[in-house]
């Protein structure tokens, strides 16, 4: 056996987001009925680098197939102007679960961007009104493609608004969807004036406040993953039906962990989880909603579940590099 090696442009070429959004919605499902391992996110901190490691391992059953794998990531906010390298790097090991082979080696950034932007559909499939029809993005760095990408498969969008206080940023943006959307840069309340707002950023001082969300304004926050950072004024928080992904990674490094851990939130103000929502046992968005938020922290289980849709897709389409790991073609049997 073989194991593919799929970079960057693997990743992107075998990772469609028609196909990739049913398959996080099936991660979420999994992990609600107990049919996914997914134990915590674990940390190397390295102060001496400005910088850390992570490592997400999972498995899930999906029913009609199963996925197993480990995504080994890092934050290094120096890299790029020290080294010229990015600040965040992944790698996923996508592995059979009946023999631990290792199927594959893949890009896990861009895997990790494609995901990510496949839980905002997800969430926004659910909690966004019906008729959705323009989309909001603060941020425009990586991320806020995924987010447009996912969410046009899922709603109707027209229009949308990207705010960024890096113009060149936005230029880009711009030039990439303009042939398909009508985009234009715009302010934070321009942009958290619409149906749909993602905020991409790593902020830890809030700049959506509650007077600039459209009054039935479904948000991804998608931005906070790690202790201090808060994209969304509190006031936000607490008028929304809030949906999470994980409580315990939610309430330690996502959007809500700032005003939970200071008491200005608490359990009685979750609604509920995605997976939940996802399998019936919670209500989505009802005609009575105003405001909703979900608060992605991002899970292992979407990360092995991506790598499906890629591996078997890669296949297919004969890409990547066959490679032989574990030297097992000379072996003599």
């Amino acid at each position: 056996m073989q194991t593919l090696l799929l970079n960057n442009d693997d990743v992107h070429e075998n990772a469609n987001m028609t196909e990739l959004v049913p398959a996080i919605e099936e991660a979420f499902a999994a992990f609600e009925r107990g049919d996914a391992q997914m134990p915590p996110k674990s940390y190397i901190d390295l102060p001496q680098y400005n910088g850390d490691f992570r490592s997400m391992p999972a498995y899930m059953d999906a029913g009609d197939w199963d996925a197993a794998g480990i995504k080994w990531v890092n934050v290094h906010p120096d890299n790029e102007e020290q080294f010229d390298l990015p600040t965040v790097m992944g790698t996923m090991v996508y592995s059979s679960p009946e023999t631990a082979f290792p199927l594959a080696l893949m890009d896990g950034t861009e895997l990790t961007m494609k995901r990510t932007g496949a839980a905002a559909a997800v969430a926004t499939d659910h909690l966004a009104i019906e008729d959705a029809s323009s989309l909001g993005i603060i941020g425009a760095g990586v991320q806020s493609y995924t987010q447009l990408e996912a969410i046009a498969t899922v709603r109707d969008i027209q229009e949308v608004i990207v705010s960024d206080l890096d113009e060149e940023r936005v230029a880009r943006f711009i030039d990439t969807f303009e042939d398909e959307f009508d985009v234009r840069a715009g302010s934070i309340e321009e942009a958290a004036s619409c149906d749909v707002l993602s905020t991409v950023t790593p902020v830890e001082d809030p700049i959506v406040s509650r007077d600039a969300v459209g009054d039935h304004t479904h948000i991804n926050a998608m931005g906070a993953d790690a202790e201090g950072k808060h994209e969304l004024a509190d006031e936000v928080l607490l008028d929304a039906k809030l949906v999470i992904d994980d409580h315990e990674q939610t309430t330690h490094s996502g959007e809500i962990n700032v005003p939970y851990n200071e008491g200005v939130l608490s359990d009685d103000d979750i609604h509920a989880a995605i997976g939940e929502i996802v399998v019936g046992d919670e209500e989505g968005r009802t005609d009575e909603d105003g405001i909703s938020v979900f608060d992605s922290t991002g899970l292992a289980i979407q990360d092995v579940a991506a790598a499906h849709i890629v591996y078997e897709h890669a296949r297919e389409n004969d890409n990547g590099y066959e490679f032989d790991l574990l030297g097992l073609s000379g072996r003599d049997d």
